[in-house]
């Protein structure tokens, strides 16, 4: 299958010269350095174990076995595993914590975990308190002459289950990957109409699927503040198993909203002049959890029409801690802001998002959902994974939310070469010579921009599967290279991250 051919599919493996080109950007060291700092890649070691025998004069009883919980915990994960299923042996579980009862899964969960804003289905997400809880195992069935030996490994404060609601990636293999970073539902502000035609809050599982069927491979659910969405994202997740869920959740204050992305604690987000926080204090609770945060629809109004909704911080803000800035909310295009922010040294990467508030289904309105695409290179499809993308921009912004194409960029000179988002060094009057491959926009134009400002003359894309190239001229100083690609009616179609010089 032709690459950039219209049915082109971004989950089929690329040709092999593309695929090769796409590990090295992949495995270059600052990508997998920061995949390692965002989430680590398995479970770490218990924090205590139990273990004991069932034997047959305990059939079809119940019992508990205590176990301390210390203050400062806030989730609490158990893998339990018994010996003899294979003879039939049946250990139904539960937990309780020092006030009650807090779930009980029987014997279709081997795994399970309990936070405040999530819990794994069939258990009750809230406060974690300390002292005395309790595992309740039932013995289902054991047979004479059996004695089962259960263990269960209980982990307090699982950084893995407080930033991705999956243990393991959904796919392996390294690629670009599409998906939707804003997002709203019922446990915010999106609406749907309901069985009688009338606008309810709508189920998150309508976005879901609706995105599930737009193809996409992750999306960031970004309710308003909220950690309510959690729970019925986390129970989700094994339903699309083809499409990640990533933990989102729009910090919205009265100066400007942004989004934290792979944390699932609170953070208390009450911006104020008066009495209240700054945005460096909420950022730094969401950087210490080992999320990551992006700026949203900063060139918005800021008035009765969309409250809090431009970027107007009432005091100066560290932009060296935000990963990225959303350059697209659905169809608008908002790169003035974010050229001005990268010629102040911030390099954010340019991600997009529908902004979707309303679910297709029964409505008259089409769905945003994938409007615009965010693509993200990366090692596999996993949370840490995509946020490294992210936060190395590696990454592109489709705004017609297509499956078929992309926009690539190379750079460099006689000693070195970088990929988009990196950074190139280049002296005063060294050449850079430029390869983009842009595929699927046959009979678009190709646009050059140095430091945010048109450069050199656009060149016609005249096959499916283009790889035009541009040169620039060294300049002294730190300078950004970065491609648009446009439609006849000069209609931004996909828009790129920037090659950095120098900086």
């Amino acid at each position: 299958m032709q690459l950039g051919s219209k049915h082109f599919d971004s989950s089929i493996p690329y040709p092999k010269a593309l695929r090769m080109k796409l590990v090295r950007l992949l495995l270059s060291a600052s990508l997998l350095l920061l995949a390692s700092r965002l989430l680590p890649a398995q479970q770490p070691t218990p924090s205590l174990v139990l273990e004991g025998d069932v034997t047959p004069d305990q059939n079809r009883t119940h019992f508990f076995v205590p176990f301390k919980v210390p203050v400062g915990v806030h989730r609490i994960t158990v893998d339990f595993s018994y010996t003899h299923r294979e003879e039939k042996t049946t250990l139904n579980i539960g937990i309780h914590d020092p006030n009650g009862f807090r779930g009980q899964s029987g014997s279709n969960k081997d795994h399970f975990t309990i936070g405040p804003g999530d819990a794994t289905a069939s258990y009750i997400p809230g406060s974690i308190p300390p002292g005395e809880w309790k595992l309740l195992i039932s013995v289902s069935s054991i047979r004479p002459n059996i004695t089962s030996h259960y263990r269960a490994e209980i982990r307090f404060n699982s950084p893995l289950e407080d930033s991705s609601f999956t243990l393991t990636p959904l796919d392996t293999h390294a690629r670009w990957f599409r998906g939707d970073l804003h997002m709203h539902t019922a446990h915010s502000d999106g609406s749907c109409p309901n069985q009688s035609g009338v606008r309810v809050p709508c189920p998150l599982f309508l976005t879901a699927q609706a995105a599930a069927n737009r193809g996409l491979d992750f999306i960031a659910i970004s309710d308003h503040n909220s950690l309510a969405h959690y729970a019925e994202m986390r129970e989700l997740q094994p339903y699309f198993s083809k499409m990640l869920l990533i933990p989102g959740r729009e910090m919205t204050t009265f100066y400007g909203h942004f989004n934290a992305f792979g944390i699932t604690q609170y953070v208390d987000y009450r911006v104020a002049e008066k009495g209240g926080r700054t945005i460096d204090q909420v950022v730094a609770d969401i950087l210490a959890q080992g999320g990551i945060v992006s700026i949203n629809h900063p060139m918005s109004p800021t008035d009765e029409r969309c409250r809090g909704c431009g970027w107007t911080p009432p005091t100066p803000t560290d932009l060296s801690k935000f990963a990225g800035v959303e350059v697209v909310n659905a169809n608008r295009v908002m790169d003035r802001f974010w050229d001005e922010q990268i010629a102040q040294g911030h390099r954010l990467t340019a991600i997009g998002g529908s902004d979707n508030h309303s679910s297709p289904y029964g409505d008259d309105i089409p769905t945003a959902i994938g409007h615009p695409t965010t693509a993200v290179m990366a090692q596999d499809l996993s949370v840490a994974s995509i946020l490294a993308g992210i936060r190395a921009g590696h990454v592109f912004i489709d705004l017609a939310g297509s499956r078929n194409r992309l926009l690539e960029i190379e750079a460099h000179t006689s000693k070195t070469s970088a990929h988009m988002g990196d950074t190139l060094r280049a002296e005063n009057g060294e050449q850079v010579e430029l390869t983009i491959h842009v595929a699927g926009c046959n009979g678009s134009q190709l646009k050059m921009f140095v430091d945010g400002k048109a450069a050199g003359n656009p060149q016609t894309l005249s096959a499916d599967d283009a790889t035009p190239g541009f040169h620039w001229t060294g300049i002294e100083g730190r300078h950004w290279l970065r491609f648009v690609v446009v439609d006849a009616n000069d209609t931004t179609q996909m828009l790129s991250n920037p090659i950095y010089i120098n900086f």
